[in-house]
């Protein structure tokens, strides 16, 4: 039988992550979270991941730099980043964005309380 459980996470009490980010629902198979207004930055450390993101952008611009090609991200863009894909992001203009992964986050130790 399917869980058909629905879980609501408010605003005023989402967790927070290590890096800014705020989450906004977590269930058995994804997580989503939000970029808000995060200020430009220049390049952070290549990964890579054992989870799947899918993104969409909100405000502001960015550059996802995956295998080595340059993805540049604007309004109205989305993006993936499969597992196990080495990849990084340089804000260039403060930016908003939700992400999905899946697995979800907890299954990786990322989600924060």
């Amino acid at each position: 039988m399917t869980d058909t459980t629905v879980t609501k996470v408010s605003s005023a009490h989402s967790p927070t992550g290590d890096q800014g980010e705020v989450y906004l629902a977590s269930g058995k198979r994804l997580s989503m979270r939000m970029w808000r207004d995060e200020p430009p930055s220049r390049d952070k450390p290549a990964h890579r991941q054992e989870y799947e993101v899918v993104g969409y952008v909100i405000s502001g611009r960015a550059e996802l730099e995956i295998e080595g090609q340059t993805v540049r991200l604007e309004p109205g863009d989305s993006w993936v980043v499969p597992a196990g894909s080495e990849h990084t992001y340089r804000i260039l203009e403060t930016f908003t964005a939700v992400e999905a992964t899946a697995p979800p986050a907890q299954v990786h130790g990322r989600e924060q309380s």
